[in-house]
């Protein structure tokens, strides 16, 4: 079997070279690198992994958990994580949030070495957050935050609301609806917030409640909450859809009931996914400006961490926009 020892004889480098080049590829010269890289691809050499990490103390691994995958977002940011820290040398375990208890994720995870933690399924005040803050590795929240701060990269949530809401008023609807997610978690719990607080000073009237659906966000409870809006005795002309997956399920029941989007009712989504830019239906849509999504940018700031330890805590908030685009127009009157 090939051993650094033979790479680092072949590369005509110190074994301690060889070993820069396996961890930290960053300290060692490009060219010392080249003629190692060579080296191993000459000889075939695959370094062990598990051996490695005993020896630096480091996997090379990062632990993403991630939101649930029927909302395209978190397919994107999935993506966008797992490609970027590959780029890095870096592999990712993926778990993906099921549930409103997410503990057994948390345990399956704790229960791993990793060298990084990227987390979008934490809620406002979860209890884990103290478990993950006393981890001597980097932890990074994205989309979601916990009350109590730490490392976050998110985008405007109450901005964002807000930024719906007044769009639907200057398009002329009176009556309005919001689709939402579980209140517990701080992206739901932003964006309601921020379209009830701007309805009511631009209206000077509260929403009534029987036009706020707060829902686990699957399928089945959004098209249930479309169901219970367009019942009401006065039904909306206008839909906020907190996420943009909530959009378009609630576009597919709305359509099935015999209504037309966005002529009978206007829906305003949130994310900005690919998906929304869809031409069989251009939903309009709340996002970030710019190209990188949360996920990409969170774990920029965690493999960045993990490499180059910081003393203050990475807190970005991003601004949005809104991307106008077909499911939204003027209220007929």
């Amino acid at each position: 079997m090939v051993s650094s020892k033979d790479v680092a004889r072949y590369a005509g480098v110190s074994q301690s070279t060889v070993s820069r080049v396996l961890n930290e590829p960053s300290k060692v010269n490009s060219e010392n690198v080249l003629k190692v890289q060579e080296a191993m691809r000459a000889l075939n050499y695959r370094p062990n992994s598990v051996a490695r990490s005993l020896v630096s103390n480091r996997t090379r691994t990062i632990a993403l958990i991630s939101g649930p995958l029927h909302n395209p977002f978190f397919v994107e940011t999935t993506t966008s994580i797992v490609n970027y820290a590959e780029s890095k040398g870096y592999r990712t375990m993926v778990f993906f949030e099921h549930t409103d208890e997410n503990k057994p994720i948390y345990d399956a995870v704790l229960s791993e070495r990793v060298d990084g933690i990227l987390l979008s399924s934490i809620f406002r005040e979860d209890p884990v957050f103290d478990d993950l803050q006393a981890l001597d590795i980097p932890v990074v929240m994205y989309n979601r935050r916990h009350n109590k701060g730490g490392n976050f990269v998110e985008i405007n949530n109450i901005e964002s609301g807000r930024l719906a809401a007044n769009h639907l008023l200057e398009l002329g609807h009176e009556r309005l609806a919001v689709v939402s997610g579980p209140n517990y978690t701080s992206t739901f719990h932003g964006r309601k917030q921020g379209f009830l607080d701007e309805y009511k000073r631009i209206t000077g009237m509260d929403l009534t409640l029987d036009l706020i659906k707060e829902t686990n966000t699957t399928e089945a409870a959004v098209h249930q909450a479309v169901l219970d809006i367009m019942s009401s005795r006065k039904p909306p002309t206008a839909i906020f859809a907190a996420t943009d997956a909530i959009a378009i399920f609630a576009m597919d029941k709305l359509q099935q009931i015999g209504y037309s989007i966005p002529d009978d009712v206007s829906i305003c989504g949130m994310d900005n996914v690919s998906l929304a830019n869809h031409r069989s239906f251009q939903l309009t849509s709340i996002g970030q400006k710019g190209p990188k999504n949360l996920g990409l940018i969170s774990a920029e700031h965690l493999i960045e961490l993990m490499e180059k330890p910081a003393n203050e805590d990475v807190q970005i908030t991003l601004e949005p926009a809104l991307y106008d685009r077909k499911t939204t127009k003027p209220r007929l009157l």
